[in-house]
């Protein structure tokens, strides 16, 4: 037996013989848990959740109130029903989108989705990915991490706009989320 062949051999033997990533971390089972809930981005008002924080030097295509090129910080509640009270509020989701539609509305969404009651109060999860805003129901965004509870997160959430004011920018998301943690 040649000698590149041995080492082959003992590669594959110290690779098959090492623990998976969560197993080597002590994190256990995998998980997969299912989450409902409605994101409230409000732009317009005297208090806004999503505010401008950039936006192009040029003046392009339709005039909306999300424009090609403009970004947004956001700090929008989420709640358990279509509604905002205390008894709705579940936590809330930090983070940026920029719009990035030249004939449509679309975003590219850069959000953390913390929640602050419940039974997941402290954990949170990421979503890094392209909405396709105008597509309606059942689009998707890839669920690229978490924290807490949601370990290692990943998957995906689905997103239905459930109400939009174009005019002004402000809508409500409902979300239905799957994600794979330990």
């Amino acid at each position: 037996m040649s000698l590149s062949f041995s080492f082959f051999f003992l590669l594959v033997g110290v690779l098959v013989s090492l623990p998976a990533p969560a197993q080597a971390h002590g994190l256990g089972k995998e998980k997969v848990t299912h989450l409902h809930f409605y994101l409230h981005d409000v732009i317009s008002g005297d208090k806004p959740t999503a505010v401008q924080i950039a936006q192009p030097n040029v003046t392009l295509g339709v005039q909306s109130a999300t424009p090609f090129g403009t970004v947004f910080a956001i700090n929008d509640p989420i709640t358990s029903l279509p509604v905002i009270n205390p008894t709705t509020i579940v936590g809330d989701a930090q983070g940026i989108y920029v719009s990035t539609g030249l004939e449509k509305l679309g975003l590219v969404m850069m959000v953390d989705f913390g929640f602050t009651h419940g039974k997941f109060n402290g954990s949170s999860f990421s979503v890094m990915s392209r909405n396709p805003v105008m597509e309606g129901t059942g689009r998707e965004v890839a669920v690229v991490g978490g924290r807490g509870k949601f370990r290692f997160g990943r998957g995906s959430a689905r997103l239905t706009t459930y109400y939009l004011n174009p005019a002004n920018g402000d809508a409500i998301i409902e979300f239905n989320v799957t994600i794979l943690h330990y």
